[in-house]
């Protein structure tokens, strides 16, 4: 398990449900970062601005590392993308854990150590219903994908879905979090369009993500 990236798709994620919208600029919906990769998002998606939580997002994960690796995978990690749409609000997360600040590159047999782990971290907020794994490509990249039901501890009479798609880029890890309130939010989740390290543009995750297992 990674438990920067866990931690941080869990606590972003969770602040995100919590409060109200911080529009960054309405007129920008493709977001790229320079570890490579960019993301197009539905335009009446609102970007919400973590600055001012993610510090206390990752100290909370420190405190609960149990090395100095996992303080160092946690003070890595970053919150490429945040936003929330909807209502009961659906929320997107990107989370990246750059190489060059961990000081050592990752590979595809990592993916599972990767994603998984943010399930771990969701039972906190979430009772949770067995969850669905599939693996796939685009491009040259591995895509490795985590679907599951649940409902909010304190609020029991919403359920949401929870899908976690991550892949290794050549300069960083990099996972996708949504924390959707009903079919239609999933739909718009999956269907937004990456470009990974320059290679052609996909749509997130395809209809076929599923039907192979990760190994």
């Amino acid at each position: 398990m990674i438990p920067g990236i866990a931690a941080l798709l869990l606590l972003s994620g969770a602040s995100l449900l919590a409060q109200a919208a911080a529009p960054i600029s309405s007129a920008t919906r493709t977001y790229t970062n320079d570890v490579g990769f960019s993301y197009t998002f539905p335009a009446d998606w609102d970007v919400v601005n973590m600055s001012s939580t993610l510090p206390q997002a990752q100290q909370q994960a420190q405190q609960q590392a149990s090395n100095d690796q996992e303080k160092q995978g946690i003070g890595c990690t970053q919150v490429g993308l945040s936003a929330h749409y909807g209502d009961p609000a659906s929320t997107v997360v990107a989370v990246v854990l750059p190489f060059a600040c961990l000081g050592s590159e990752m590979t595809e047999k990592d993916l599972p150590g990767i994603g998984s782990g943010a399930l771990e971290g969701v039972q906190q907020n979430f009772d949770l219903g067995e969850p669905l794994y599939g693996s796939y490509s685009l491009g040259s990249h591995s895509m490795w994908i985590e679907r599951v039901t649940g409902t909010l501890k304190d609020h029991a009479e919403v359920q949401y879905g929870v899908e976690t798609v991550c892949s290794i880029l050549k300069k960083s890890a990099v996972c996708w979090m949504a924390i959707t309130s009903d079919q239609a939010a999933l739909a718009r989740f999956e269907h937004t369009v990456v470009v990974l390290d320059g290679e052609a543009p996909s749509m997130l995750v395809p209809s076929n993500a599923f039907e192979h297992k990760p190994s």
